[in-house]
């Protein structure tokens, strides 16, 4: 169940602001093996001028900051394979790789509140966090 934040610097129409969060999702679909329907993605547009990104980017304006809360276990090749899906399913969209930034922060099963107030760790979540 992870929690993803995409920060741009810029805005895009609708259509394309609702593909890039089903592109980031899907490459957690891929990577992380997490099942279709746990969608938990947003986007958040910044004005440039609160968005400060290295002035050396042919396009700063096309820089994009993706940020994953996910439960702890998933391996460096799956977190490997993840960064791959992310930067190639957001090049479609216009956004160079060598613009995507993406932290993953793995975060202990105890430390998560869901499903009505239940620790993720005393509940079965449905799929495998260790892949």
């Amino acid at each position: 169940m992870p929690s993803t934040q995409v920060e741009v610097r810029r805005t895009y129409p609708a259509e394309v602001e609702g593909a890039i969060l089903d592109a980031v999702h899907d490459s957690l679909v891929a990577a992380f093996a997490i099942p279709i329907e746990d969608k938990h993605v947003r986007l958040v547009v910044h004005e440039p001028h609160r968005f400060a990104v290295p002035p050396t980017l042919r396009s700063p304006e096309a820089y994009t900051l993706v940020t994953i809360d996910c439960f702890a276990g998933r391996s460096v090749d799956a977190k490997r394979a993840l960064y791959r899906e992310v930067t190639d399913r957001l090049e479609v969209h216009g956004i160079p790789a060598d613009h995507v930034t993406v932290v993953v922060r793995d975060i202990e099963t105890a430390n998560w509140g869901i499903s009505g107030g239940h620790a993720a760790c005393d509940l079965d979540l449905g799929f495998d966090i260790h892949v």
